[in-house]
C-alpha cells in the first residue's frame, strides 16, 4: 500500500524552514508518509504582496521576537542556532542545486547542510564556495552540478514551484500541502499536517 504524501514547501531564505527540515524526516517516518521535499523562493511572491522585504525586517518587534522564539525551538529539538549577519539570504543557487539532488539521493541531506550552515554556522549560502563545500563533504561533483543548475529544466522547475506556490495562495515557509490540497502554515503545524496526511 502506497504512503501518504506530504509536500514540503520550504525557501532557505525562511528560518522556520530550517527548523522544520531537521525535525521533519524521522516525524513522517514514525507517521508512515512520504515527504516530498518542494524548494521555491519568497521573494516574488512578497514582492506581489506588495512588501520589499522580509515581514521580520518590515516589522522590528515581530523580528525580535522570533530570534526568540527560534532560539528556543533550536534548543528544544538539539540543533545549533545563531541568527545569521545576513538575513534574508538569496536562495537561487542552493534552491537549483536541492532540485538536481532531489532526484537524487542526496537532495534531503544537502538541504539540512545548506540550512545548517546559513542558521548554525552563520555562513552565506549564495556563495558559490559555500555551496561548493557542502557538496564535496557529500561527496557531490562540483562543477557537474554547477553546470547543471544553468540547464533550462532546473530554472524553470523553481520558477515552476514559486509559481505554484503563489496561485495556491502561500504567505510564508514552511507551508505543508497535501493531496485534497489542504494546507498548512509554520513549522509548529507540521505535526497537524502529518496528521492530515494519512485521513
Amino acid at each position: 500500500m502506497q504512503k501518504p504524501v506530504l509536500d514540503f514547501w520550504f525557501d532557505f531564505a525562511s528560518v522556520y524552514s530550517f527548523l522544520a527540515s531537521m525535525r521533519i524526516a524521522p516525524l513522517a517516518d514514525a507517521a508512515g508518509v512520504s515527504v516530498r521535499w518542494r524548494p521555491f523562493l519568497l521573494g516574488p511572491i512578497f514582492a506581489a504582496q506588495g512588501m520589499s522585504d522580509s515581514p521580520f525586517n518590515l516589522f522590528p518587534l515581530k523580528g525580535q521576537h522570533m530570534i526568540r522564539d527560534v532560539q528556543r525551538s533550536a534548543e528544544e529539538i538539539g540543533v545549533g542556532f545563531q541568527w545569521p549577519s545576513t538575513f534574508p539570504q538569496s536562495g537561487v543557487l542552493a534552491s537549483r542545486v536541492a532540485l538536481i539532488g532531489l532526484k537524487d539521493s542526496w537532495g534531503e541531506d544537502f538541504c539540512r547542510a545548506v540550512f545548517h550552515a546559513e542558521y548554525a554556522e552563520n555562513r552565506v549560502i549564495s556563495e558559490q564556495a559555500v555551496i561548493a563545500d557542502i557538496l564535496t563533504k557529500l561527496k557531490v561533483p562540483v562543477d557537474a552540478t554547477f553546470a547543471g543548475t544553468l540547464a533550462e529544466d532546473i530554472k524553470a522547475e523553481l520558477r515552476e514551484n514559486t509559481a505554484e506556490a503563489q496561485q495556491r495562495g502561500f504567505f510564508g515557509a514552511p507551508t505543508f500541502t497535501i493531496a485534497s490540497g489542504e494546507m498548512f502554515w509554520g513549522n509548529d503545524r507540521l505535526e497537524q499536517a502529518l496528521r492530515w496526511a494519512k485521513k
